[in-house]
């Protein structure tokens, strides 16, 4: 009798996962449709891709607009924190380390005011040079640079607005100054050393650097990659620098540069234009952005990478997730519509899938 009690329960815990199984994915099914009709319906215009994924697995890849699995998308300013990531493994194989002052590395700083920035100070896009490129202050300064044949050396005549590590201004300067520091102090170029020790081992193939007139990779954007390869590095900054039992870069390096306590002033989740959603300002890290997600009863934070247009490489901790978006809408509110559409359809299919 108790044999027969033991069989008949065992079938009834088997039949309400199932139910519960077949319940969750209908409702995970019926939240994609709904998103998929809306960007049909350009309620969510050009956006180009999403892709999540979920303990390490792929749980959705779609694309719009005549983007495919293999076209590679130019991920823009979220390639910085690409560059954060290179910057790690350099200083984890003690090429140069975080407070070290730039004098050492650029002569061309020696008894210059300017040869007192650090490397943290560009990691946390704190160098004092005269740029400004978030709130149109200006000077922007990429766009001069993408004018002359020498990008390195036209940075280097940036003047000081002011001193070194006092105030937060968004500039693409930073992060090329990383990526020639990484190429000098490796002896190699930002694009062999990418390829070495990050592409390589992640097995991320497809892809196209954006090349200076004198052959330097361009390490502050304009790179081209697959989505499906962008949510590598979202999972590899999820999995605290390890792939594969591999790791890439340090556990130490991935807590420490997304660790993220600037205020940056600004709410990507505000643009979005997400009604009744509460919002609180963006804090940066190196080349990392942190957000606060609060709508309905989701509170969670987000950890992200950011390009125009709506380049995003996002760890969501609270579910063990990771989201890639691209997109095309450049220089306009609607690049920060992916939050809207992680509010109101990717964390409920999320939570849906716990």
């Amino acid at each position: 009798m108790n044999q027969q009690r033991k069989i008949i329960t065992t079938i009834i815990i088997a039949f309400l996962f199932f139910s519960y199984g077949c319940h969750s994915q209908q409702l995970t099914n019926s939240k994609l449709t709904d998103l998929k009709k809306a960007i049909a319906a350009d309620k969510y215009p050009n956006i180009d891709g999403i892709v999540v994924s979920k303990n390490n697995k792929i749980l959705i890849e779609e694309y719009f607009n005549g983007f495919k699995k293999n076209s590679q998308h130019d991920t823009r300013s979220s390639f910085k924190s690409v560059t954060s990531i290179l910057a790690g493994i350099a200083i984890d194989q003690g090429l140069f380390h975080i407070n070290d002052n730039l004098d050492k590395f650029f002569p061309e700083w020696k008894n210059d005011d300017r040869g007192k920035i650090t490397v943290k100070n560009l990691l946390e896009m704190k160098s004092g040079l005269q740029c400004e490129g978030f709130f149109d202050i200006g000077p922007d300064c990429e766009s001069e640079m993408w004018d002359t044949k020498d990008w390195i050396g036209f940075i280097l005549d940036i003047p000081l607005r002011h001193q070194p590590g006092l105030n937060w201004a968004y500039t693409s300067v930073e992060p090329m100054l990383v990526g020639e520091l990484i190429a000098r102090t490796s002896e190699s170029t930002i694009m062999d050393f990418a390829k070495e020790y990050l592409f390589e081992p992640l097995k991320i193939e497809q892809y196209k650097w954006t090349i200076s007139p004198k052959g330097r990779g361009m390490s502050a954007g304009s790179f081209f990659m697959r989505p499906l390869d962008m949510i590598k590095i979202s999972q590899l900054v999820n999995n605290k620098g390890t792939w594969d039992g591999k790791k890439i870069v340090s556990k130490e390096w991935i807590e420490k540069s997304t660790l993220c306590q600037i205020d940056v002033e600004m709410s990507f989740v505000r643009f979005s234009r997400t009604r009744n959603a509460k919002y609180t300002t963006a804090k940066y890290g190196y080349f990392w952005y942190r957000e606060k997600l609060q709508y309905g009863d989701i509170k969670t934070e987000v950890l992200f990478a950011s390009g125009n247009g709506g380049q995003y490489m996002m760890v969501l901790k609270d579910y063990d997730a990771e989201i890639v978006f691209t997109g095309s809408n450049y220089g306009n509110w609607r690049g920060k519509l992916p939050f809207k559409i992680l509010l109101k359809y990717l964390i409920p299919i999320l939570e849906n899938e716990q």
